[in-house]
């Protein structure tokens, strides 16, 4: 098994120590990327274990590891549980997502992910998909954009960022990441120029990729697919993916008499942070969160 991969792995031994690993374990990356985790989960599991492992990029397929315990599935973590079936897998002992865009795709400007690179507005993570960034920013209405960069960006003008891209278009659609941002320049603040444009391109990204519906979706088949006493860990980068992990951990089920009950053991009440020398390492692990839960025994059993 190669060494190498291009993904240097966020809070590595803090995440898999929260998994909890046993030798003959079931386990799912819904995130494989670089294959950073994966192989980490590999070297705990004993001859018994399996380790399946999700991503959508073809270039995360072309990566896949040597290993008999290790199952790769290119699709989509919305999809996990179907997936799963079809491998006839239907409880796991663990699920670990790392939220995080792989940094290949942001040093690749063909990607369009960054602002930093001129390439095409695409930032799709799967190319087979059909839009792309630069659908959404020459069809989308003026509401539609606004919704857009102030939901997934967080930016307090997005009235005026959709109002220059509706202009501009008017005369020639926007093709490049470097035309997009040359067209917003006059609204870029000159303090913080890095961190607005990052947010820009985020809530591109999240919408192209329908980011946050595929992470709701992906937490609630957690739940189902884990064994009780499992566990599920999610690393996230940005305060909208945290709060809706933080809410999905902090909220309860329905009994058999309509009393909310929590549906874990143990989970996160505050999120774990990388190290200053882990962001003094990889500058990109700065934002990023863990939080992890246990599933309940139930039985009036405890882990």
């Amino acid at each position: 098994m190669s060494k190498e991969f291009y993904h240097t792995p966020v809070l590595y031994r803090e995440s898999l120590d929260l998994l909890d690993i046993r030798p003959a374990g079931v386990y799912v990356d819904l995130t494989f990327g670089g294959g950073g985790h994966s192989r980490g989960i590999l070297e705990r599991l004993g001859a018994g274990g399996r380790l399946f492992a999700f991503d959508q990029d073809e270039e995360a397929a072309a990566r896949t590891l040597d290993d008999p315990r290790f199952t790769f599935i290119r699709g989509n973590f919305r999809f996990m549980r179907s997936l799963l079936r079809q491998q006839g897998v239907r409880e796991v002992d663990g699920v670990l997502a790392d939220l995080g865009v792989s940094s290949r795709h942001f040093d690749s400007a063909e990607r369009g992910f960054s602002f930093r690179a001129d390439g095409p507005l695409d930032m799709r993570m799967n190319r087979s998909g059909r839009l792309t960034a630069g659908d959404v920013v020459n069809s989308y209405d003026a509401p539609a954009l606004i919704r857009i960069f102030r939901d997934y960006g967080e930016l307090g003008d997005a009235h005026k960022i959709a109002g220059r891209i509706v202009e501009a278009r008017r005369f020639s659609p926007l093709q490049t990441t470097f035309e997009l941002t040359e067209t917003v320049r006059p609204l870029v603040p000159r303090s913080d120029e890095s961190r607005w444009l990052s947010r820009l391109f985020q809530a591109l990204r999240i919408e192209v990729n329908g980011e946050m519906d595929a992470l709701e979706r992906a937490l609630e088949q957690s739940l189902k697919v884990l064994r009780p006493g499992g566990r599920l860990v999610v690393i996230s980068y940005h305060s909208l993916e945290d709060r809706v992990v933080k809410r999905f951990f902090r909220a309860g089920e329905k009994d058999f008499y309509g009393r909310v009950v929590s549906a874990w053991d143990d989970f996160s009440r505050k999120a774990a942070l990388p190290t200053e020398r882990e962001i003094a390492e990889n500058p990109r692990s700065r934002s990023a969160k863990l939080r992890y839960g246990i599933k309940k025994l139930g039985d009036g059993q405890s882990s």
